[in-house]
C-alpha cells in the first residue's frame, strides 16, 4: 500500500506580528534586536510585518533574544467563542434576573455575564460580596442603582461601575422598565 501524499495546511502562518509582541514585551528596539542578533533593522522590520520569512537559523537566534520558543511562533491562537444566546444559564443570586454566561465556561481568568434584569429586580436586600478582585458592571439599557454601606451609585444606559468584588454591595433596576447588564469579574467565580 502505498502512503497518501500530505496535503499542506492552507492556513497562512504570520509570525511577524507575535516576534514584534514578543519584542516589545521585553522593552526592546527594532535596534537593540539587531545589534543583538547581527541582523539588520530593516530586515527585522520586515520580518514583523511579514514581508519576508526568516532562515531557520535567523529565526532560532530571535527566539533566543526574545525568550520565546520557535513553536510557540506557529501554535493556533486560543479563541473560544459562545454565540449569542447559547451561553449556559447562571445564577449569581439576583431576583427577577435571567442571567447566561458570556464567557466560556473553561476560562478562569475572567467571567462575563449578560443579565436580563426585570421592573423592579434586584440583588437581595441584604449587601453581598462575590470572590472577584475586580467587579465591572456595564448597563446596555434600563436604570440600575448600585449600593454600598456609605453610597448609592445611579448608572444608565452606557454607564459602567468598577468595584472590589470583595466590597459589600447589591443592586436593583429602579423605574418602571427592565434592565439589561454586562457583569465583568476578575477572576472567575467559578470554572469548568
Amino acid at each position: 500500500m502505498r502512503p497518501m501524499p500530505l496535503e499542506p495546511n492552507p492556513r497562512r502562518v504570520a509570525i511577524g506580528s507575535r516576534l514584534r509582541a514578543a519584542r516589545q514585551a521585553q522593552n526592546l528596539t527594532i535596534e537593540e534586536v539587531a545589534t543583538i542578533t547581527g541582523l539588520t533593522k530593516g530586515f527585522l522590520s520586515r520580518v514583523e510585518r511579514d514581508i519576508t520569512s526568516p532562515s531557520v537559523a535567523s529565526l532560532i537566534t530571535l527566539c533566543a533574544v526574545l525568550s520565546i520558543s520557535v513553536g510557540s511562533l506557529f501554535e493556533e491562537p486560543d479563541v473560544q467563542l459562545v454565540r449569542a444566546g447559547t451561553g449556559p444559564r447562571v445564577n449569581l443570586g439576583g431576583v427577577d434576573t435571567e442571567e447566561r454566561l458570556l464567557s466560556p465556561r473553561s476560562e478562569s481568568r475572567v467571567q462575563v455575564i449578560r443579565s436580563v434584569i426585570e421592573p423592579g429586580g434586584h440583588g437581595g436586600q441584604e449587601l453581598y460580596a462575590v470572590a472577584a478582585d475586580v467587579d465591572v458592571l456595564h448597563v446596555l439599557r434600563g436604570e440600575v442603582v448600585v449600593r454600598f454601606s456609605d453610597r448609592d451609585w445611579e448608572l444608565g444606559a452606557g454607564d459602567s461601575l468598577t468595584f472590589n468584588g470583595h466590597e459589600p454591595h447589591s443592586w436593583r433596576v429602579v423605574g418602571d422598565g427592565s434592565a439589561e447588564v454586562i457583569w465583568v469579574l476578575v477572576p472567575a467565580l467559578w470554572s469548568a
